[in-house]
């Protein structure tokens, strides 16, 4: 009843040794196979997918950058509205200073003038 059979090292290495012919048999097919015209348009596709992909990926950059460079202009613009709009505030209030100014003058003037009218 002994379904178990002990392998020796003899058997073991004529089994890697086996092995390893098979893979080079296997890969030299695979070698001598790579003219075959199957395999040319086949690699040919790839070549075109991979081309596509890679096209598709520098479009893809070149929209980021584009948007990047559009966003930065608009920023830009966008801060200079503002400078813009602060400088024309502190010119008006500095207009308004004035005025108020001028007039707090002239009524202090009016009252001056008033003063010395009655004497």
């Amino acid at each position: 009843m002994s379904g178990f059979k002990d392998k020796g090292f003899g058997d073991r290495l004529n089994a890697a040794r086996d092995a390893k012919q098979a893979m080079a048999a296997k890969f030299q097919q695979r070698a001598a196979a790579a003219d075959d015209p199957a395999l040319v348009e086949k690699r040919k596709a790839r070549e075109a997918v991979s081309a596509a992909r890679e096209a598709r990926l520098a479009e893809r950059k070149a929209q980021r950058l584009a948007e990047k460079t559009r966003a930065a202009a608009e920023e830009e613009a966008q801060a200079k509205a503002a400078i813009a709009e602060e400088a024309a505030r502190i010119e008006r209030e500095a207009a308004d200073a004035i005025s108020q100014e001028a007039e707090k003058k002239a009524a202090r003037d009016a009252r001056y003038a008033a003063r010395k009218a009655r004497k």
